[in-house]
């Protein structure tokens, strides 16, 4: 019998709080068996007077403990308006424990708003590579531009990441990454790279998978140029995972849950308080006047997946009249706790756009039609009376131009997303992008052709390439571009296959 979900929660929690708990021991000063800079650095969760700042000292990344002795380090950092570190504005030392893996977060106060940094560590006789972080506006500031992009599954095996590379050059303001930026199994065809071990099950074994994926030097390049914002879908863990169930019901799941949840936590640019509340993910970041983007977790409070396989649960393709569970009014993908702070922010919002960074698509991804239209669990289409509930919570609150981002399916997909998206008739409450992967295989032409015949909406899907989508915000537009590369290709290049537009104040897209 599955625990209560509060028990379940409180468990978890507790686990991977101990986990994470630092150890007493007094930093040593070591030499180290190699450069221990090896998985860069990184920046995240910029306010208006600081980030949060992360390395991970691991010499060999590779290998279980990352190639580090001992029990801790003393780790240095530094803050610079200029790269050269000429007019240093901030610095400190921190431990770096062999519990949290040495890895290393500082939560970075008391810089001017909506500017640039530079950054660096410093541990024994090495000094890392130096990154670049920014400020957000303060409240009220106004912004003439803000420019970000978002992407989602890396699966590491199936291409390279000549993505990032280009994102590298985008000119961006932010980076958000959407959910599976590791892939905890194999699977897939015509693989470019293999992981290092089995499946992902154990905290070594996350580890592990975390640093080779980090090792990439055009993902390391982007992570040390831009704050990042993130969220976890279900690879980081296990497929289709839904709170505290797995795909496989297996009863040593949230065992399996918490040392996933701690390796990411060690390998992200998260605020160090994250660690005394390991599961929590969601929140919200303003710049100026112009944007405040909302970060959702639909992995970690949803209900199981309607109407499973016998035995089994995960995800499954149900018509409608096969399965009367996934019309339930209570079934949540977000949570209550979740559902009530989102409906709360959107009330308190005084930003031109409203932008949300979920895992998966919201619009409609039915297929058939009539009595026989099929839906994946898995999704919103799985929790449509949740679906209706946020999308209501924006029409009531009258959020000002909100802007859906997602990712998960591995296709560009971008709609006029509906009240209630099943219903053409039902009003525009929102202009929704979906995101391709990074390098994670997807569909055909001919299947993204038929998403776009039997929904309106859809105004462009492509499952068939892989890459990124860049926003361009004004107090005036949006602007979306959908851009392509070849992951099979470590030297690929970039090419916009599709350029969308929402005016400020218009609900709906228009092409260009």
């Amino acid at each position: 019998m599955l625990l209560p979900r509060r028990d379940v929660m409180r468990s978890a929690l507790a686990l991977a709080a101990a986990a994470c708990a630092p150890t007493q021991a007094a930093p040593q000063r070591v030499r180290f068996v190699g450069y221990p800079f090896r998985l860069g650095v990184a920046s995240g969760y910029p306010s208006a007077t600081g980030f949060t700042l992360w390395t991970r000292l691991a010499p060999s990344p590779l290998e279980e403990g990352g190639g580090m002795g001992g029990t801790g380090v003393e780790v240095g950092w530094e803050v610079a308006e200029d790269e050269a570190f000429g007019v240093v504005v901030a610095s400190g030392r921190i431990g770096a424990f062999v519990e949290n893996a040495f890895s290393v977060h500082v939560d970075v106060t008391g810089l001017r708003p909506g500017r640039w940094y530079f950054y660096r560590f410093m541990a024994g006789d090495e000094v890392s590579p130096v990154g670049r972080s920014r400020t957000a506006e303060q409240p009220g500031q106004g912004i003439d531009r803000f420019r970000l992009a978002f992407g989602s599954c890396q699966h590491f095996e199936h291409g390279y990441f000549a993505a990032h590379r280009h994102l590298h050059d985008e000119d961006l303001d932010l980076m958000l990454f959407l959910g599976d930026y590791i892939y905890e199994a194999t699977w897939g065809k015509d693989l470019v790279r293999a992981h290092v071990g089995d499946e992902a099950t154990t905290l070594g074994d996350y580890r592990i998978r975390y640093g080779q994926v980090r090792t990439d030097a055009d993902l390391q390049r982007l992570h040390g140029a831009v704050p990042w914002l993130m969220v976890w879908d279900d690879h980081e863990v296990d497929n289709d995972w839904a709170a505290a169930q797995s795909e496989h019901l297996d009863p040593r799941f949230l065992e399996r849950r918490a040392v996933a949840f701690q390796a990411f936590f060690e390998h992200m640019p998260v605020p160090r308080a994250w660690f005394a509340d390991a599961s929590k993910l969601y929140g919200s970041v303003a710049f100026g006047d112009l944007v405040r983007l909302y970060m959702l977790d639909d992995r970690s409070y949803r209900d199981r997946q309607a109407c499973p396989r016998p035995g089994q649960g995960g995800s499954t393709v149900v018509t409608e009249a096969a399965c009367a569970e996934r019309l339930d009014p209570k079934r949540t993908l977000l949570g209550s706790a979740q559902e009530a702070w989102l409906d709360q922010a959107f009330g308190a919002s005084k930003q031109t756009w409203n932008v949300l960074g979920q895992q998966t698509l919201m619009t409609s991804g039915s297929r058939g039609v009539g009595g026989d239209r099929t839906f994946w669990t898995d999704g919103w289409d799985g929790y449509p009376a949740a679906r209706g509930r946020l999308l209501e919570s924006m029409r009531k609150k009258k959020l000002t131009n909100p802007l859906v981002l997602g990712g998960d399916i591995h296709a560009a997909v971008v709609a006029d997303l509906r009240l209630d998206p099943e219903d053409p008739s039902s009003p525009v409450v929102a202009a929704e992008l979906c995101g391709s992967s990074i390098t994670s295989q997807g569909g055909t032409p001919e299947e993204s052709a038929q998403a776009m015949r039997e929904h309106p909406d859809v105004r462009y899907a492509n499952g068939w390439q892989r890459g990124y989508t860049v926003v361009e915000l004004t107090p005036e537009a949006a602007v979306a571009r959908v851009r392509v590369v070849d992951e099979k290709r470590v030297d690929s290049g970039i090419e916009t296959v599709s350029t969308w537009r929402v005016e400020a104040g218009r609900l709906g897209l228009t092409p260009g």
